[in-house]
């Protein structure tokens, strides 16, 4: 999820910018709002990489990955529905928000599990 964070959604808004930019134009003119959302999702990468390494002791960062991913879909979601021209996002990066988000959500340790990984790390 690291890897699609830092390179992934800059290359789908080059290369699909109906399904995950909001602005129309060519794609190397990229708007500043556009520009410091892929900063902040890149700089998320690099952590949730960092994270991978342990997941546990980084449960927080994995379970905002999880949370915001669903609320930043949800959100895009009623906006591209109230915005017919902006609908492309309902195949592109809404869908990818919630895979992410499931997926994460699937992998991560919760419960029993979570506790016996942790006696057996320690």
């Amino acid at each position: 999820m690291g890897v699609i964070f830092i390179v992934g959604i800059y290359s789908l808004v080059v290369i699909w910018p109906s399904g995950w930019s909001w602005h129309s134009g060519p794609s190397h003119h990229l708007p500043h709002y556009l520009q410091m959302i892929l900063g902040v999702y890149a700089i998320l990468g690099v952590f949730l990489l960092i994270a991978s390494r342990n997941p546990l002791s980084n449960l927080s960062l994995i379970w905002f990955t999880v949370w915001s991913s669903v609320a930043h879909a949800g959100i895009m979601a009623a906006q591209a529905l109230a915005n017919p021209e902006q609908i492309g996002h309902l195949w592109g990066d809404v869908p990818a928000l919630l895979v992410v988000a499931a997926v994460l959500a699937f992998l991560t340790p919760r419960g029993s599990v979570a506790t016996v990984i942790a006696a057996g790390k320690k």
